[in-house]
């Protein structure tokens, strides 16, 4: 695991870290961590998180490597940023088991803001605005590479070296800096490669 951060006078410190040595704050689920993968394990049927305990993220780029299970309405997972908690976060999250369903490929990515604007509310009020399908075409069952840029307020998601945004929003809160964490809303996830840049 590879955590950048981008200091005030513009050089880069760089650090690498396997998964072992970082510390890490679960909440709701176990971390297997072995080298630098991480398995969440989600015992508690609830939202859970395991926060990176490094300096807040404010804006930069975040990198990484997931994977869940082509399991309809089973498998959910993603990232969180500017958060406060476990309430109060935003997120960027992923839905393999729509990435190839025709009729729910809409619904791949996903962004929240919680705790004003979850999933059901953004669909009804803003269809198509906050989820999308994922380009290009990706395997459910495998992993698949993810690159979040931040620069508040804008949010651009690109998948598996897309050059165009899978997901392109402006973020519904005013946070603009908090916790970074892994996050999922179903038993298990999977998670490595991970690198944040932090810049101003």
């Amino acid at each position: 695991m590879i955590i950048t951060l981008l200091t005030d006078s513009d050089s880069i410190a760089q650090a690498a870290l396997s998964g072992s040595s970082i510390k890490w704050t679960s909440y709701n689920c176990k971390a297997d961590i072995s080298g630098d993968t991480i398995h969440l394990i989600n015992p508690s049927g609830k939202t859970a998180f395991l926060w990176a305990n490094k300096d807040n993220f404010k804006n930069g780029i975040i990198e990484l490597d997931i994977k869940g299970n082509d399991k309809r309405g089973e498998s959910f997972v993603g990232i969180t940023f500017h958060a406060l908690d476990h309430e109060m976060y935003d997120a960027v999250y992923f839905r393999p088991f729509n990435f190839r369903d025709n009729e729910r490929k809409d619904r791949a990515v996903q962004y929240v803001s919680k705790p004003n604007y979850d999933w059901d509310l953004l669909r009804e009020k803003h269809p198509g605005k906050y989820e999308h399908a994922i380009l290009p075409d990706t395997d459910p069952n495998n992993w698949f590479h993810v690159k979040i840029v931040v620069q508040h307020p804008n949010v651009k998601v690109y998948v598996n070296g897309s050059e165009k945004p899978t997901l392109e929003v402006a973020q519904l809160s005013e946070r603009k800096n908090g916790l970074f964490g892994l996050w999922i809303d179903s038993p298990d996830g999977w998670f490595k490669n991970i690198t944040v840049t932090n810049s101003k």
